[in-house]
């Protein structure tokens, strides 16, 4: 048996933050791991923007309610966990996760966990440092074979130590940046890229 690991915004749903953007003045949080790779500085950079729209939580998780998985997100996961065991691995927090995990079926989540206070998100915790890689290397100890797909720069860890790593629907800068990865641009593609893994 062997494990696939997917990566959660950009795979399966949508990108949360660029969901939040889109209320009136908040633009500046459509920036992801896409534009700024280093996950810290992105974070960072994210707070700042929410201390000074004075954005709160429950506005956040009114956003996050209304969000559907990807058209054809939940067909995927009940294919690939007929055959396989599924992780999603994302740098998200369960805080946001969560509700979107029941339109997915409840798959096995490993991400953060956020601080709030007050309705006022005031800080994060990380679960590990390299989290995505961590995640991979533990499984490999237990003598898994693992498979993992994501589509921007926080991925790469994971497809590193994967045996299998496959960019999905990533931008062509982080293709033409990382072409020992193979690439799929939709849910079929990444089906037979799996189903021809020896793994």
């Amino acid at each position: 048996m062997n494990i696939l690991c997917l990566d959660l915004e950009g795979v399966l749903i949508p990108e949360i933050w660029q969901a939040v953007a889109e209320r009136p003045g908040l633009g500046e949080l459509n920036k992801t791991t896409r534009d700024i790779p280093d996950y810290g500085e992105l974070m960072r950079y994210r707070m700042d923007v929410l201390a000074r729209a004075d954005l709160r939580f429950s506005t956040i998780r009114t956003v996050i309610d209304g969000l559907e998985p990807l058209p054809g997100a939940r067909a995927f996961l009940d294919w690939a966990r007929q055959d396989r065991q599924v992780i999603i691995v994302s740098d998200t927090f369960y805080e946001f996760a969560n509700p979107l995990m029941a339109k997915l079926g409840h798959p096995t989540l490993f991400c953060h966990h956020l601080e709030v206070r007050d309705d006022r998100i005031a800080g994060y915790r990380l679960r590990q440092p390299d989290p995505k890689r961590s995640v991979v290397k533990a499984l490999k100890s237990l003598n898994f074979p693992v498979m993992a797909a994501g589509d921007s720069y926080n991925d790469i860890p994971m497809l590193e130590e994967a045996d299998l790593g496959v960019l999905f629907s990533a931008p062509e800068r982080v293709r033409r940046e990382h072409p020992q990865f193979a690439a799929a641009e939709n849910y079929g593609e990444l089906q037979a890229l799996l189903d021809e893994s020896p793994q």
